[in-house]
């Protein structure tokens, strides 16, 4: 029979070298670069194309606005929602016809320059709460306001929407990777949520709160890992509903938003567990049947995480927590202890029944499977 304690991760401090090859390491560029080749093709596609058409099709001398638009609106950001886009495009329409229309009034200048900003940017805030789109608005408006005069009014306008156009068209055509992203983040979050569990397990085997308060503060620090992941995942299923490119992996999004929806619950359970765990073992008292099940849901946990790689986890992970469900009963596991322990093992429960709901299982259902007391 294998070692649970050994089934975890281990908690043990290592030392981390410090070198100059770990400082000076290629390693987190070429990441970058490899995360950001397709968002770079976007913004070389789309700018090239808005100055191509401005300048050969319609005429335009320096149809410089046009570039810019589309490099701005599309950006290097991990959320590229066709919405998103599209915002930012409205934001530097604005700049530019405010720009445009500022000039025919009062010239160009320093001191209409100055105008020209504040118009722009306290109409931007008044249309959007964002402060970004005020900037964007500002920043095309000032470079709408220092470059030459155009021989036609507003033509600057129509190069800004060619530009904005053609990122909107490239966001679908030439779509970033929505999976990969997502599930990326998803590790991440899956990574984290092992790392709390296994502290708190440690904890209540032992008897130890200080494992237990380490346990708890990764708990509570999982939320910018969840809304990482929530926002690739986000973007992923906007761009996958306006790309043809990208139909055959809207099922695969929509399963990670059901598993996304049901971690974010299980995750703020197991906050809850820790903060059981942390109470209990004031006494430094082992709690070791809560700490045993704790490790078989966290290895349950586990299999919900590779589901996302792998779908035939999800059933082995069902089967898992349906097996400790159906003995989640406090009285009959903990027969004569303290209604402390007791209650740490009912914690337990809701997160069990969060994860249920991960594999797919309906809620209903999910909660039925918990003995009731």
């Amino acid at each position: 029979m294998s070692d649970p304690q050994r089934d975890l991760p281990s908690t043990d401090t290592v030392a981390v070298p410090v070198t100059w090859r770990t400082r000076f390491s290629p390693r987190p560029g070429l990441a970058r670069v490899r995360g950001s080749w397709i968002a770079v093709a976007q913004i070389v596609v789309a700018a090239t194309g808005a100055f191509l058409i401005g300048r050969y099709l319609l005429g335009h001398e320096t149809p410089m606005i046009a570039a810019t638009v589309s490099i701005s609106s599309l950006g290097l950001a991990r959320d590229a929602r066709p919405r998103q886009v599209a915002e930012t495009v409205v934001g530097m329409l604005t700049g530019i016809l405010l720009s445009e229309a500022l000039r025919l009034g009062v010239g160009s200048g320093w001191w209409q320059l100055a105008i020209t900003l504040s118009v722009t940017m306290l109409v931007a805030r008044f249309l959007s709460p964002s402060p970004a789109f005020a900037i964007a608005a500002a920043i095309q408006a000032a470079i709408a306001m220092i470059l030459p005069v155009a021989p036609v009014p507003f033509t600057r306008l129509l190069d800004g929407v060619i530009g904005g156009v053609l990122a909107v068209v490239v966001t679908a055509l030439l779509p970033r990777n929505p999976a990969a992203a997502a599930l990326r983040d998803a590790r991440a979050f899956f990574a984290g949520f092992d790392a709390a569990a296994a502290r708190l397990v440690t904890g209540a085997r032992r008897g130890d709160r200080l494992r237990a308060e380490r346990g708890l503060e990764k708990a509570r620090g999982l939320q910018p890992a969840l809304d990482a992941w929530r926002t690739s995942l986000e973007s992923g299923l906007s761009v996958a509903r306006i790309s043809p490119f990208l139909r055959g992996r809207r099922a695969e999004l929509d399963r990670q938003a059901r598993i996304l929806h049901a971690m974010d619950l299980a995750m703020r359970n197991l906050r809850v567990v820790g903060r059981r765990i942390v109470y209990v073992v004031e006494d430094r008292q082992p709690r070791t049947v809560p700490g045993e099940v704790l490790a078989e849901i966290a290895r349950a946990a586990t299999l919900v995480g590779a589901s996302l790689d792998d779908i035939a986890q999800e059933p082995i992970a069902r089967e898992s927590l349906l097996a400790i469900a159906r003995r989640l009963d406090p009285a009959a596991m903990l027969p004569g202890e303290s209604l402390g322990e007791q209650a740490l093992l009912s914690s337990l429960r809701p997160l069990v029944v969060d994860l249920l709901v991960a594999t797919g299982m309906p809620p209903a259902e999910a909660r039925a499977a918990i003995p009731r007391i």
